[in-house]
């Protein structure tokens, strides 16, 4: 057997992570230094390690900025087609390590510091996390930017620079409690202001209907100040641009009438325009309709737009005269991409920026609204869709109400010939819901004012048309697609899992990293015994590594050779996180009844953050910890089976845990997951899935054959029909005897002692009003979990299942989702070629 290697030699050999130069870590060292000392005007005597962190940040960034100009100045002469991914939440997470891996610079830099004492991953560990988002939908527009960039597209990420992202969790005595995510406390060194492109946006007033056209008048006005945020392409010299918007107060605000006595109160008042941007509303798959939400939504579409048509304008195409005077070629050089209904008033706000400013006729500005734009749904779940009541638009945004109702007449207008004597229907295909309080659907909205719609997997895609929008997909066919959702690779297996990355770049090269679709290629190598040990390895190693992490900074010991079962997401009734929680307690109640038996050792590891106001979410979190409580402290059970709850599940915590990952829990009710992003990420790291036959799930059975996953549960006609029939929990209730006892020990106070009817709440729930039908579930669930223990007593076996996994990965790549989008709804080509290096003007 080979020697290991030391940390050193590790440091010295070629990876797909760089090679670390000698030249190069000279010229890094030195700049470290110098940005220590010019920048944060600290010497070695003084400085922190956060100023370290900064130190090596700003290094890095020194190796974006020629690029990022290079690029600018590439589309600039080349004048593509743009993209603008107009979205409320980008869940970027760290961007250190990221960049450095996009840039080839991770060996370099690790050796630079190492050479100056410092510890890299130390370092690392000091960067906030941007997060700028709830959960799967903003991870996704992180992601999305990463392939846009990688494959060579001139895109942009547009969004809100919240002062404060998603909440960070703490768990006090079992409970959920929130704090405010000032990620921005210390400076954000990645990040660009741009105040020379400040703009104006308007809200209230009135219109003015005149006979030079239609003015929006009397209006407050709030100035969007952007923030530019640099995004790498992997090694392909491209850095594209996201840029966040921030509120400022203008100069004048509130104090054209101001006194002596007003003046320090104007002054101040400056905030209600600034809380526009101020916090991220922390709820995901639900509505809030609360009138700063819809602030947000229209503060970051105004501002977006405003600098679309200004940059278009100003490139060679639209610089021409003919084309200045005229914004009709706008859907040639412009792709606007809606990521869910946030971003919808994009479409009434383009048609008021061509029909009142540009002065273009109603039918040419609907032509170009229509050609520009493409929406992405990303829920069927009737609590998560946008609908604005018309009093709040009337107030807020009137003009906007205008242009909705004209819209909505044209729209109804055409069903109606389309569909004469059919009432009904134009009633369910309105944009504008009639009953006690009018409302505008924001999805109807989207899908006439868009040329594409897409869902983010093929079942979800197939719902979409079959249920939630049979009408408009029955109106318009082609208008409707699939785009199954993906995961960048640099992040999530090159940067989160090094060493699983080099053993198969060992095997057939490191080009998978651009194409994951030549993992494949690792079909060869399932029986080879040496791979099959290595992968184990790996896996192994990571687990000891997250077991040490877990202990360090969360006080918890867990045995790192029983399996590590892992459901990390947010908290929600649909992922039905309370499935799990009933195997755990059968598997504690068979353990206690036989305890010589050869139990498979389980750690179940749950994370995910609960919506502040989601009573039912945050009780869910407290029975997981109680469970935990009772199990983790009973000597009969021991080390056999151990619940951990992981507190404040952030990217930076993903990127941990996953890697380290055995099982992964992906058992949403059949139809109510969209996609899912997390099961991908997992599947690539090298876990096993266990789930139901919902969102992206059923594509992954697919790839890898259904009997390297362990399906289980009804399946989405199942659950249609079990709603014709009608759900009765009772019934399962009274005939399976170890459902029935896990239910009553939660009733009975078994796991809240001190607070019997602590979870009298979610029994009832479960037993009388589970739309999710959790009971019709967990006899399949229970056994499916027995053929998992038993396959992982088996290791070579479930290792060669885990390869066959990771071999069936490479359609997840959000590298082939971007294509699709960019080939099949923006008209645009990607490219993996690489553009000149600038010249480093040092």
């Amino acid at each position: 057997m080979s020697k290991p290697l030391t940390d050193q030699e590790k440091r010295k050999q070629i990876s797909v992570r760089g090679l670390a130069g000698v030249e190069n870590v000279a010229d890094l060292k030195l700049n470290f230094n110098r940005h220590l000392h010019f920048t944060l005007v600290k010497d070695r005597n003084v400085a922190t390690k956060r100023d370290y962190y900064f130190a090596l940040a700003n290094t890095v960034r020194d190796h974006l900025v020629g690029r990022w100009i290079r690029t600018q100045q590439h589309y600039y002469e080349t004048d593509p087609k743009r993209v603008y991914y107009l979205s409320l939440e980008f869940y970027m997470g760290r961007t250190l390590q990221n960049t450095m891996v996009n840039l080839a610079l991770e060996n370099a830099c690790d050796e630079a510091t190492y050479q100056l004492g410092l510890d890299m991953e130390e370092l690392q560990d000091i960067e906030e996390d941007a997060g700028l988002g709830n959960g799967g939908l903003g991870r996704l527009a992180a992601c999305f930017l990463d392939s846009m960039a990688s494959l060579g597209l001139a895109a942009y990420g547009y969004g809100i620079r919240y002062e404060f992202g998603i909440f960070n969790q703490k768990i006090v005595d079992g409970r959920q409690v929130e704090e405010a995510d000032d990620w921005l406390r210390y400076g954000n060194p990645w990040e660009k202001a741009r105040p020379e492109y400040m703009r104006p946006v308007h809200f209230y007033g009135r219109v003015e209907h005149a006979a030079d056209g239609v003015k929006w008048v009397d209006t407050q006005v709030v100035l969007a100040l952007p923030y530019d945020t640099p995004v790498p392409g992997y090694r392909n010299n491209i850095v594209n641009t996201m840029r966040l918007w921030s509120a400022k107060a203008p100069c004048d605000f509130n104090l054209q009438d101001f006194n002596v006595g007003g003046y320090i109160q104007a002054v101040l008042d400056r905030n209600l325009a600034e809380n526009i941007s101020r916090v991220l509303y922390p709820n995901d798959n639900f509505f809030e309709g609360k009138e700063l939400r819809l602030k947000q939504e229209y503060f970051v579409v105004a501002a977006t737009l405003q600098d679309i048509v200004r940059r278009f304008k100003a490139s060679k195409f639209g610089s021409t005269e003919f084309v200045r005077l005229d914004l009709s070629a706008l859907p040639d050089k412009v792709a606007i991409q809606l990521n869910d209904t946030h971003p919808a008033l994009a479409i009434p706000e383009l048609m008021r920026i061509l029909v009142d400013i540009e002065k273009l006729p109603w039918e040419k500005s609907w032509d170009i609204v229509v050609r520009t734009c493409a929406y992405t749904n990303h829920t069927v779940l009737p609590e998560a869709l946008e609908r604005w009541p018309v009093d709040l638009f009337q107030n807020l945004l009137p003009r906007h109400l205008e242009i909705i109702y004209e819209i909505n007449r044209r729209h109804l207008e055409r069903v109606g010939k389309l569909y004469p004597d059919d009432g009904d229907r134009l009633r369910r295909m309105s944009l504008i819901e009639e009953g006690d309080v009018k409302k505008i659907n924001m999805a109807h909205l989207c899908i006439v004012g868009s040329h594409a719609v897409n869902g983010v997997a093929r079942i979800h895609s197939e719902i979409i048309k079959d249920t939630v929008f049979k009408d408009f997909y029955d109106m318009d066919p082609p208008k409707f697609q699939n785009k199954t959702n993906g995961i960048t690779p640099r992040r999530w297996l090159l940067m989160c899992n090094p060493g699983l990355a080099d053993v198969i770049a060992e095997r057939i090269g490191d080009d998978y990293i651009r194409n994951l679709d030549l993992l494949k290629g690792l079909l060869e190598f399932v029986d080879d015994d040496a791979f099959i040990r290595d992968v184990a390895k790996v896996k192994q190693e990571n687990k000891m590594k997250f077991a040490s992490h877990l202990e360090e900074h969360y006080g918890v010991k867990i045995n790192p050779g029983s399996m590590f079962d892992v459901q990390v997401k947010r908290i929600h009734e649909y992922k039905r996180q309370l499935l799990n929680c009933l195997h755990v307690i059968t598997l504690y109640n068979r353990i206690r009844k036989e305890p010589n038996k050869a139990w498979t050792p389980r750690t179940v590891m749950i994370g995910g953050k609960a919506a502040p106001g989601y009573h039912t979410a945050k009780l869910i979190i407290q029975l997981i910890t109680s469970i935990g409580n009772v199990v983790n402290n009973d000597p009969v059970v021991g080390d056999r089976l151990k619940v951990v709850f992981l507190e404040n599940y952030r990217v930076t915590l993903a990127e941990k845990v996953i890697p380290a990952a055995d099982l992964s829990e992906q058992i949403s009710t059949a139809g109510t997951e969209a996609s899912g992003t997390g099961n991908m990420k997992f599947m690539l790291n090298g876990a096993l899935t266990i789930g139901t036959m919902d969102g992206a799930n059923v594509e992954m059975a697919e790839e890898a054959g259904e009997e390297n996953l362990f399906i289980f549960g009804m399946r989405v006609k199942d659950v249609e029909a079990l709603d014709k029939t009608g759900y009765d929990a009772m019934s399962y209730y009274n005939r399976i005897p170890e459902l029935k006892q896990a239910v009553s020990q939660i009733a009975a106070g078994l796991f809240s002692p001190n607070q019997v009817d602590l979870f009298k709440d979610l029994v009832n729930m479960l037993m009388h009003h589970d739309r999710f039908k959790v009971f019709a579930d967990y006899e399949d669930y229970i056994k499916c979990q027995e053929r998992v223990s038993a396959l992982y007593k088996n290791p070579k076996e479930w290792t060669k299942m885990v390869i066959r996994n990771i071999a069936a990965s490479g359609k997840f790549s959000s590298d082939r989702t971007i294509s699709q989008y960019a080939r099949e709804i923006w008209g645009m080509e990607p490219s993996l070629e690489k553009i000149a290096a600038p010249d480093d003007p040092r």
